[in-house]
């Protein structure tokens, strides 16, 4: 499935999109960043709540397909320009973190069946 499709499937709200054809392959939900740069992998969705720039960072050097954030919380403008600037694709939900998992885990199954 691509960033699009998750975007379209999940009525996520695009904040940056750097590949909208990159192929998302999992996900990974966490925000304490050390944890989450030593376990999300290539290709996962990452849905977080945090907003800080080191999210950016995190999100570069895990090569993770997307960052979502959720539970309605919203990126800096500093924060936004770093994910433009690094090609990291940024997006946005009001809805709570498990059932973004939950709907990123189905779409993921219903898109490799």
């Amino acid at each position: 499935m691509t960033v699009a499709t998750l975007i379209e499937r999940l009525s996520l709200e695009a904040i940056t999109v750097a590949d909208p054809d990159r192929e998302v392959t999992g996900g990974y939900a966490g925000d304490l960043l050390s944890w989450v740069m030593g376990r999300a992998r290539e290709g996962d969705a990452w849905m977080t709540i945090m907003t800080n720039i080191n999210v950016v960072a995190v999100a570069s050097l895990s090569d993770v397909a997307c960052v979502v954030l959720g539970e309605g919380v919203t990126a800096a403008e500093d924060v936004v320009k770093a994910a433009a600037t690094r090609g990291v694709t940024l997006l946005r939900s009001d809805k709570p973190t498990y059932e973004l998992c939950a709907l990123v885990h189905t779409a993921l199954a219903e898109a490799a069946s």
